[in-house]
């Protein structure tokens, strides 16, 4: 594909490496090095061909939807399961049986084959090891406040922003914590004290 020739990423094969980069998380000016143009002629196509917005918009969302799902869960809390695996030798009953059937299997396929080629395809596609489940740990991972708190800052921000605002006489004000609500009458007292001296 022509480095810097539009033409050639208005192809479909063109438009889906720019999908594919888009979905991958590369920003407009990796992009854009990628192709080997410069960002501001990437901006310039991007203003004159819809095909090519349609395709890095695309590839976009599909990026956006798997992080707002993986907050989601982050901010719920999932179940997740831990498998632990060995990998050990086939009984050689197992293996022969199983070299059997792939090899009857390529007979009927290519009846032309000599035994000796049946015979190399079918150790050449039956393993002589494999991996067996030992056991599986399933744990819960706990909701993240953080995660919560930034999923309702954002989607409920009137009920969720760090200020509220309330309606006065006149217009509309801020309402301001009390930086000093919580402290004793000692700490207020020696607040004072410290403002005197």
């Amino acid at each position: 594909m022509g480095k810097g020739k539009y033409q050639d990423w208005l192809t479909h094969e063109g438009l889906t490496k720019l999908e594919g980069w888009a979905r991958d998380g590369l920003t407009d000016e990796q992009i854009a090095n990628n192709i080997g143009i410069g960002t501001t002629t990437l901006y310039n196509w991007k203003k004159r061909y819809v095909e090519i917005v349609e395709a890095l918009k695309k590839g976009k969302e599909v990026v956006d939807r798997e992080v707002e799902g993986s907050l989601l869960r982050r901010a719920k809390g999932y179940t997740t399961v831990d498998h632990q695996y060995k990998v050990v030798d086939v009984d050689p009953d197992v293996l022969h049986a199983r070299r059997r059937k792939v090899a009857n299997t390529y007979k009927l396929d290519h009846p032309e084959a000599a035994k000796q080629e049946i015979d190399d395809y079918a150790a050449e596609k039956v393993p002589t090891r494999e991996s067996i489940e030992l056991f599986q740990n399933q744990h819960e991972v706990p909701p993240d406040t953080t995660a919560a708190i930034f999923w309702l800052k954002n989607r409920k921000p009137d009920e969720w922003r760090d200020r509220k605002e309330t309606e006065l006489s006149g217009g509309v004000g801020v309402q301001v914590s009390d930086p000093y609500k919580n402290l004793s009458e000692e700490q207020l007292a020696k607040l004072a004290d410290d403002d005197d001296g």
